[in-house]
């Protein structure tokens, strides 16, 4: 069955960064576009960014641009997400998503940016 398992979250001052990865198991992964989103409390989940299958392309919220780059390893079946320059406003437990027929998500991962 499939699985996705984040992984990287944690505790980071302001102006610090993270590196989330999220294993995935149960299909091809690299026939599929990944994604990132995000939930912060009382707020609905968000997308953060997409990745295309190969890599070759990708996609970010405008909140993200210029401070977070997903990447993928496909030969590791994971996908990253670099998180540079985190605001207090990242504050958020991340997940990662395949849709394969249906959607699928992992159970996310805390990240608190706060001094």
């Amino acid at each position: 069955q499939v699985q996705l398992v984040e992984s990287g979250g944690g505790l980071v001052q302001p102006g610090g960064s993270l590196r989330l990865s999220c294993a995935a198991s149960g299909f091809t992964f690299s026939t599929y576009a990944m994604y990132w989103f995000r939930q912060a409390p009382g707020k609905e989940r968000e997308l953060v960014a997409v990745i295309t299958n190969t890599g070759g392309s990708t996609n970010y919220a405008d909140s993200v641009k210029g401070r977070f780059t997903i990447s993928r390893d496909n030969a590791k079946n994971t996908v990253y997400l670099q998180m540079n320059s985190l605001k207090s406003e990242d504050t958020a437990v991340y997940y990662c998503r395949v849709f394969r027929s249906r959607e699928y998500w992992g159970q996310g991962t805390q990240v608190t940016v706060s001094s």
